[in-house]
């Protein structure tokens, strides 16, 4: 039989001094508990203000208390919560209370790992609440919520009925050895299965624009010494950043900011000026300057008005698209109409003065208009996958490339079967139809406390 869980308690709220803190209680000695502290507690889902007494009697504070009856809890075990005032030492009480009652400090994800653990939760959803959590911008924030709501769930389940489907019909095959299968089955078997693997592409290619709303889309600020990088830094930062001279070279390594603009997270990285005579230092500044213009997701490449367009280094010149770059005609308070400057071709050109703040909005927009391209065509309900979702597609992709290859060979229908079981192996690793329980305590361990 299995051992009973242990009944945990963590505080569900971020620590420190605040209005309010939460504490959150799960396990199978939850009712005990709600019963013993609050003899008056109603029904589940009812709030009760009530007074919190330790064991001792003495009054800690008054709470409200919320009792949720399992499955209908957030870890699917009987719960209780609790909303208290935040101030620490108060919270450490009732924690310290609640700990001498029999319940155990919860482990980091602990709570949300139960919640996976009683299929209340499948595993993306599981890993969207910390998605949720450190969201930084509109889009991070709504791909994680249709994630928590099972968007990624729903995709696989129809990629892996879709699947089963084929799978049912090559085995229907495994009992007649000496029958091949029909050419006709054959052609529907290779269009089901050439469907399916466009699907998962499609799935892998959303991998690239998660990483930028987890992370922020990388947007690195480029141009001769003196050209105004950190004062345009500091315009969008919207404080003094980084140190701005007349001095040209100011700059001798990179500056990283993150902000929001629109509904997008933008990692600004201000370099070191590409001075096309460098001294030793300067150099190496403009080496580290070139490998972040090769990460780089978007630039921002900032030229002189009134002054021709500097010699730029072939490294930079090759990475300056239209689908990625912005080229930033600043000091406009100085030059008011400079001329025309001869860019890459398509590149759009914005004038600012980082000085004033004129043309920044401008600057803004068409900053936000390339953003939004980043953003995959049919991604329309925001599915993103992470890292660990990828490398079980691409596993499911190189197995249905087996399939594919042994329908078309005419090949032992057993392997062809083991194939797409191995397919629908890798579909069911991304939501957790797995029993590895090392992979989920790693996985888990990189929640807070409290979820």
């Amino acid at each position: 039989m299995p051992s009973r869980p242990d009944t945990i308690a963590a505080l569900a709220s971020a620590a420190g001094t605040a209005a309010l803190a939460v504490i959150r209680i799960s396990g199978p000695d939850a009712a005990r508990l709600a019963r013993e502290l609050f003899p008056r507690l109603p029904g589940p889902r009812v709030a009760q203000h009530a007074d919190y007494r330790s064991q001792a009697g003495v009054l800690v504070d008054d709470v409200v208390a919320v009792w949720f009856a399992g499955p209908h809890s957030y870890s699917g075990e009987d719960a209780l919560e609790l909303s208290c005032h935040g101030n620490p030492f108060i919270v450490q009480r009732i924690l310290e209370d609640l700990f001498a009652r029999g319940c155990r400090p919860a482990g980091p994800g602990e709570f949300t790992q139960r919640a996976f653990l009683n299929g209340r939760l499948d595993l993306s959803q599981a890993e969207a609440v910390m998605d949720l959590i450190n969201a930084r911008s509109e889009r991070a924030l709504a791909a994680a919520n249709q994630q928590l709501r099972g968007a990624l769930g729903r995709r696989l389940q129809d990629l892996t009925d879709r699947l089963l489907g084929v799978l049912a019909r090559v085995e229907a095959y495994i009992d007649f050895p000496d029958e091949d299968l029909p050419p006709e089955d054959r052609t529907a078997l290779q269009a089901a299965l050439e469907a399916i693997s466009r699907d998962t592409d499609r799935l892998l290619a959303t991998r690239r624009y998660g990483d930028l709303l987890r992370d922020g889309i990388k947007t690195v600020i480029v141009g001769a010494p003196n050209a105004g990088k950190s004062s345009l830094l500091n315009r969008l930062v919207g404080h003094e950043r980084a140190i701005v001279s007349p001095e040209p070279g100011t700059t001798r390594d990179f500056i990283e900011e993150r902000i929001v603009v629109g509904p997008h997270c933008l990692r600004l990285i201000d370099t070191a000026g590409l001075n096309p005579s460098p001294g030793v230092i300067e150099k190496l500044g403009m080496e580290k300057s070139l490998e972040r213009v090769a990460k780089a997701d978007l630039i921002l490449l900032v030229l002189e008005a009134g002054r021709p367009l500097p010699a730029l280094p072939d490294e930079l010149t090759r990475r300056l698209t239209a689908q990625k770059t912005i080229a930033v005609i600043n000091k406009t308070d100085l030059v008011p109409t400079p001329s025309s400057l001869k860019l890459p071709p398509g590149v759009k050109s914005v004038l600012v003065s980082a000085l004033t703040g004129h043309g920044i909005e401008n600057l803004v927009n068409e900053i936000v208009v390339l953003a939004d391209s980043l953003q995959p065509n049919d991604n329309e309900d925001y599915i993103t996958i992470n890292a660990r979702h990828a490398d079980a597609l691409e596993r499911a992709r190189s197995s249905l490339k087996d399939a594919g290859e042994k329908l078309a060979s005419n090949g032992p229908a057993e392997l062809l079967a083991s194939d797409l079981r191995g397919t629908l192996a890798c579909y069911g690793d991304i939501i957790g139809k797995v029993d590895n329980e090392r992979m989920l305590d790693q996985l888990f361990a990189n929640f807070c406390i409290g979820k």
